[in-house]
């Protein structure tokens, strides 16, 4: 958060992405996906597995950032200082629903824009006006709910020309705005919001959570085995 605010105060044009098992793994086999996370200015895990392989890799205090929780506190914080936030994503319905929960429960939050983008890539055309759009509304903090992977490669391709920081919170509008029902809390904390999310969806979301989850896992067994296999003590390099 203190990274956040920093740059935009500054009006900083920076990206933010939250990694879930399904981002990393995307990035395993999309090199575009990979290249738009490598190439952020802050990246967090965003997935009980990614926290817990970044705890065993030797970061122990490593929590979970989940891109709902890291919306609503910043929000928070946002409304204490006036920070003008912009929303970019969603249906013009959710945006709406959303727009109107935040000004319910954060009195003074300062909401200066919101643009739901069409499902089908943008003319040079539309996409300068949207840019336009957001720089011309003063935001200095862009929430961006496009889903993996395309909120990433949003992000990246406008880093420099978005006078913002823009954070990529994927389901997070939906959430907030009551369009999709969140996991109980119990479940957050004890890394099974995946599951509820199966349950809700299981057509859809049945073969990217267990193909995706299995890859996962597999890179990281490996990725324990190589390093246990590696050298066993310090050797100077010169």
């Amino acid at each position: 958060m203190d990274r956040i605010f920093g740059w935009a105060l500054r009006r900083e044009s920076k990206t933010v992405c939250l990694c879930n098992v399904d981002s990393v793994v995307t990035a395993r086999r999309n090199r575009a996906h990979a290249d738009a996370i490598n190439s952020a200015d802050l990246v967090a895990p965003d997935g009980a597995p990614v926290a817990w392989s970044l705890r065993k890799k030797g970061h122990v205090d490593q929590e979970r950032i989940g891109g709902p929780d890291l919306m609503w506190t910043c929000c928070l914080e946002a409304s204490k200082a006036g920070t003008e936030m912009f929303l970019y994503g969603g249906t013009s319905t959710t945006l709406q629903s959303l727009a109107q929960k935040l000004r319910t429960e954060f009195r003074g939050i300062n909401i200066v824009g919101a643009f739901s983008p069409p499902f089908r890539d943008l003319s040079t055309a539309e996409d300068a006006a949207i840019v336009d759009l957001i720089n011309g509304s003063g935001a200095r903090i862009v929430w961006v709910a496009l889903g993996c992977p395309k909120q990433e490669a949003w992000m990246r391709a406008h880093r420099g020309r978005v006078n913002a920081v823009m954070v990529g919170v994927g389901a997070a509008f939906d959430f907030h705005a009551g369009v999709v029902k969140r996991a109980p809390l119990w479940m957050r904390r004890n890394g099974l919001e995946w599951l509820h999310r199966l349950l809700k969806d299981p057509r859809r979301l049945a073969a990217r959570y267990f193909v995706g989850n299995s890859i996962f896992l597999i890179a990281v067994l490996l990725d324990l085995v190589r390093r246990r296999s590696g050298p066993t003590r310090l050797q100077r390099i010169s």
